[in-house]
């Protein structure tokens, strides 16, 4: 995991999720480190790549199967997040603790174009605090070529992005 600057006053969180284990891991990380968040999940369809990976179809129908399978990814996340949510308030209030302190929103948003350059403008119109993100861990040549998402992310906001491998 990567920090580029530490908050402790983070009150909105923007998670770009893929259906990656490390994209689930971010979401992991969002629940135990800020447990009261509000948060924006995002996913981002490529037109460049995503239309590849549906070959065979019109343009106007990988995009109706993109969007789709993007927003089933996204309620998975979110109940996810919120269940991990509820648990963390559950176990609070064993200790008796207020547990109206521990709700968040939970947003849930679908764009198209290019991953950094979403994730960037996200971050921006949605007003985060931090963007927590998931990382491949590509090393070597393969990095050179396909480049890093997350670190292109961390080089082009002024907030602090948190990398999770």
């Amino acid at each position: 995991m990567t920090e580029s600057s530490a908050n402790p006053s983070v009150e909105h969180i923007l998670v770009p999720v893929d259906g990656s284990p490390q994209s689930e891991s971010a979401v992991e990380y969002v629940t135990g480190i800020f447990p009261t968040a509000d948060v924006t999940l995002l996913t981002v369809i490529d037109p460049v790549s995503g239309f590849a990976a549906y070959d065979g179809t019109t343009e106007g129908s990988w995009k109706t199967q993109a969007q789709q399978a993007a927003e089933s990814l996204l309620a998975e996340k979110r109940s996810m997040l919120q269940a991990e949510t509820d648990e963390s308030s559950n176990d609070d209030a064993d200790i008796d603790t207020d547990t109206e302190s521990l709700s968040r929103a939970i947003e849930t948003v679908v764009e198209f174009g290019e991953p950094v350059e979403s994730i960037q403008e996200a971050a921006d119109t949605y007003d985060v605090d931090q963007i927590v993100i998931g990382s491949h861990g590509r090393a070597g040549l393969q990095r050179i070529i396909v480049g890093s998402v997350a670190e292109n992310v961390m080089r082009g906001v002024s907030i602090p992005v948190t990398i999770v491998r």
